[in-house]
């Protein structure tokens, strides 16, 4: 029988950011104890975060690890092909071009997906992780019993990205830069799309 504190999302995580200091990171889960959904998390040039979740269930799930300043519930599409990603957020619209795979995608795809899932590997990554790719942890908790982990699989750089905000162009693809502050882990400070596994194991109850 499944341990019942853990839960397990699979998917994509796509960060980026623009040349007018905007900074997204799209989640986009295929399998998840919640069906299939994507959520954004938006940080504005003055340091505004935004989660923008398609159900309060779901924000209110990514709120226990993550912090904002203000929680929107909109349709969020996140459709993808083999080379873009298309996102429809609110008032958020990208089109994102996807390239090559990466050095650390290389490296990722060398390790055999049993182990990149496992937690343990992730814990043991997680300081080659803080000091190769500033920013990012591989495991992590926000202090309220909830433990995550992240199993990176893939990772592929991004090439272009064509962002509107409430009509306003964002301009050109630019480093997530300085590091979003959602929580406890970042994203990579080139943009990426990434697979990964992640692993939540909550509180045991009292």
């Amino acid at each position: 029988m499944a341990d019942q504190r853990y839960e397990v999302f699979r998917g994509e995580i796509c960060g980026f950011g623009t040349a007018s200091g905007h900074r997204v990171v799209v989640g986009r889960w295929p399998d998840s104890p919640f069906g299939p959904f994507a959520d954004v998390m938006h940080e504005a040039p003055d340091g505004t975060r935004t989660l923008l979740a398609p159900t309060t269930q779901v924000a209110e799930f990514v709120e226990g690890t993550y912090t904002f300043d203000q929680v929107r519930i909109v349709p969020v599409v996140a459709e993808r092909t083999a080379t873009t990603l298309h996102v429809e957020a609110g008032d958020l619209v990208a089109d994102v071009g996807t390239g090559r795979r990466s050095a650390v995608g290389w490296l990722l795809r060398a390790v055999p997906g049993p182990i990149a899932r496992s937690t343990w590997w992730c814990t043991l990554i997680d300081p080659i992780a803080r000091v190769v790719l500033r920013g990012v942890r591989t495991r992590g908790t926000a202090g309220n019993g909830r433990h995550e982990w992240y199993g990176a699989t893939d990772q592929h750089q991004l090439t272009d990205v064509r962002a509107t905000l409430a009509g306003d162009d964002l301009g050109a693809l630019a480093d997530v830069w300085p590091p979003v502050r959602f929580g406890f882990s970042s994203t990579p400070r080139t943009p990426s799309m990434v697979a990964v596994t992640t692993t939540i194991r909550h509180a045991e109850p009292t």
